[in-house]
């Protein structure tokens, strides 16, 4: 746990939206929805918009410039135009804080497998 770095309080995260920070060297936007919380990297792989800016909604947030939406647990681009992927990290909730290890992407492949044992 030694690569968590304090990202923000939880009470700065309203359901349903995303704000932006900066953890270490990495532009984020901190996700909440669905009572989860995400980090993915602050700009859409499509057009270099702030994804933070985006609506957020059923664990996806999409570019409020062409409509490109992302999975929050992958990454992946779930409609056109964006075509690659955006950097997600993982989040650890600490007492009031949400920390996030921004030391290396996780591999959005190995999230799906996670996320269906996890609802299975």
């Amino acid at each position: 746990m030694s690569n968590l770095i304090r990202a923000c309080a939880l009470r700065d995260v309203p359901p349903e939206s995303a704000i932006a920070v900066e953890v270490g060297d990495e532009d984020l936007a901190i996700v909440q929805s669905g009572g989860r919380f995400y980090a993915i990297a602050d700009e859409c792989s499509h057009a270099a918009i702030p994804l933070s800016e985006g609506d957020v909604g059923d664990g996806e947030i999409e570019c409020y410039l062409h409509g490109s939406r992302f999975d929050l647990a992958t990454g992946k681009p779930l409609g056109l135009p964006a075509t690659e992927p955006v950097a997600v990290y993982r989040c650890h909730i600490s007492g009031d804080d949400l920390l996030v290890d921004v030391s290396a992407p996780l591999d959005p492949d190995l999230e799906n497998v996670l996320q269906e044992a996890q609802e299975s």
